[in-house]
């Protein structure tokens, strides 16, 4: 049994193909890309047209204009998830304060009702549930 062998784009097409994807994302696009694009595997297309994978990659190489922006635009929002993290962190140690304090302020007000209500607080058992205060 045989396999169908299907028959390779020209250079034009892989041009044609590169053109579409680029115009489409707005960047280079990546081999796998291409070769999906053109019905190829991934390594055919890289045995096939070597010269187009490595143009590919040195356009998105970090030395490239493309890759250049790219780093510049990563290196940007690092610097703002570190200042949102710093900012959510001082945040989250307020929030904490607060909720010890109001945990603080809630049971001496608890303790300030049973006094006004002349409550006695039963002793407890060892081992048994606390039961819930309400008011």
């Amino acid at each position: 049994m045989t396999a169908y062998r299907q028959p390779l784009p020209s250079r034009a097409d892989v041009r044609a193909a590169v053109d579409a994807l680029t115009e489409e994302t707005g960047r280079a696009p990546s081999v796998l890309a291409l070769a999906t694009r053109l019905g190829l595997a991934n390594t055919t297309f890289r045995r096939n047209f070597p010269d187009v994978c490595t143009n590919l990659a040195a356009a998105k190489a970090p030395g490239g204009t493309n890759g250049t922006d790219l780093y510049t635009e990563m290196k940007a929002d690092n610097a703002r998830l570190r200042r949102d993290k710093r900012d959510l962190a001082v945040q989250l140690e307020v929030a904490v304060a607060v909720i010890q304090r109001l945990s603080v302020d809630n049971e001496r007000l608890r303790a300030a009702l049973h006094e006004a209500r002349a409550v006695t607080p039963l002793p407890r058992r060892p081992g048994w549930p606390v039961a819930p205060r309400s008011l």
